[in-house]
């Protein structure tokens, strides 16, 4: 055999063996788990909610019993204001009474009427009987008008005797005239009430009157010249010269008064006519 047959079928061979292996990459070799690796894996945590175990030692942390304590006092404190507020529910406070202040320039431009329509009065200090009597610029009414005087004296706040002047001027005067001339000028307007500290009506409860604040009057009479003296009563069914004059200075009162009670109204006005000049809203005005 020739010396270069044995180097061709070795090459040959070589060939072979090349074509008849798969066409893929190098067979990846596993590597062995190192330290690394096994401390980056990851590790299952507990859920939030689960609550860990609690050991002795955790029973006996003087913050848990601290903490405790103050909540379960707090829940129970709530529980007792309520309790409290339920079964004893709380008062309003009752309103504090005073003295209504005057103005000075109105009270200076009243006195001036007063005097003006011919009045007699004098003025005196201020009234503070407590719990809302009194009267801040008081005056004492002598005479209603020239002539005709206020028996007993009253004491008053100036509004009131203005009032009460015009009133017996331009009301009284004119139906003491028209039912009673036989009688005489008018001498007397005798007062059952002017200025006191009470209720309404003498309750021992209620409102405060306005005798206490110096805005009422009452009339219990008329004197005459000839000493005849009208009384007041009912008289819606009295047909007399008398009847007409008391109904026609009642029914008049109403245009200079805020409140005019007659002894039709109640009780406690049989005899008299209670005159006051009570502010209301709107300017309503109380007649009866």
């Amino acid at each position: 055999m020739p010396p270069r047959l044995p180097l061709i079928i070795l090459l040959a061979t070589t060939l072979c063996s090349a074509a008849a292996l798969p066409d893929r990459g190098p067979v990846p070799v596993e590597k062995p788990e190192t330290a690394q690796e096994s401390q980056d894996a990851p590790v299952l945590k507990k859920k939030p909610s689960e609550k860990p175990a609690e050991t002795p030692a955790d029973k006996d942390k003087p913050g848990d019993a601290t903490d405790k304590d103050a909540n379960g006092d707090k829940t129970e404190e709530k529980a007792k204001e309520t309790t409290t507020e339920k079964d004893e529910p709380v008062k309003a406070p009752e309103p504090v009474l005073t003295i209504e202040p005057e103005s000075a320039v109105e009270h200076a431009a009243c006195l001036a009427d007063l005097k003006a329509i011919g009045a007699t009065f004098h003025e005196t200090d201020r009234i503070d009987d407590g719990k809302g009597c009194g009267i801040d610029k008081p005056l004492v009414l002598e005479a209603v008008l020239p002539g005709i005087k206020l028996a007993p004296e009253g004491t008053m706040r100036c509004e009131t005797a203005l009032e009460l002047a015009r009133w017996t001027r331009e009301a009284v005067m004119p139906a003491a005239k028209a039912a009673l001339e036989a009688e005489g000028p008018l001498t007397t307007i005798n007062q059952a009430s002017s200025y006191i500290c009470r209720l309404r009506n003498n309750a021992t409860t209620g409102k405060i009157s306005e005798h206490a604040r110096g805005n009422a009057v009452d009339i219990a009479s008329f004197t005459f010249k000839s000493g005849k003296t009208i009384a007041i009563e009912p008289r819606d069914e009295d047909s007399t010269l008398n009847g007409a004059f008391q109904r026609a200075v009642t029914a008049s009162g109403c245009l200079y008064f805020a409140t005019v009670l007659d002894p039709g109204s109640d009780e406690a006005h049989e005899d008299h006519l209670h005159f006051d000049v009570m502010e209301r809203k709107n300017g309503y005005r109380y007649c009866r």
